[in-house]
């Protein structure tokens, strides 16, 4: 049984890190505040804008740790749902296309002429994750 806990906790830390990871890279390598700023023409509310992007950081960090329930009707849950899942996803998708990390990775371990199976063995991968959680793991 202790040992079902390590693991648990050790997956729960290795993808806190990954995300916490991607999340930084997101925004200190692309800039992306800086450059919202400047498309919005807010540059002297920079502060307030990173600020309010780690106050959601840690709100999304505190909600998802603890039994907080909103309590919205199904139709409106599940379009904010797959608005979530949606921006998640593209969000990832444009990390990893202008970081190049695919094209890196399949030439270091020599898949080159393979990278679209891979692409797809990641998000298939990802959309067995999530239908787990959602349709058994949650229900338990």
């Amino acid at each position: 049984m202790i040992i079902k806990y390590f693991f648990i906790i050790f997956i729960g830390l290795a993808s806190g890190l990954a995300v916490g990871a991607g999340f930084v890279a997101f925004l200190t390598v692309l800039g992306i505040i800086p450059r919202l700023t400047q498309l919005t023409k807010t540059r002297k509310y920079i502060h307030f804008i990173e600020w309010g992007v780690v106050f959601g950081a840690l709100a999304g960090g505190w909600f998802s740790l603890t039994d907080s329930m909103l309590s919205l009707p199904a139709f409106i849950i599940v379009p904010i749902g797959l608005a979530c899942g949606i921006y998640v996803g593209m969000l990832a998708a444009a990390l990893t296309e202008v970081l190049n990390v695919w094209p890196i990775l399949a030439k270091r371990i020599r898949v080159e002429d393979k990278i679209i199976t891979l692409l797809m063995a990641i998000v298939l991968g990802k959309v067995a994750g999530s239908l787990f959680h959602w349709l058994y793991y949650v229900n338990l």
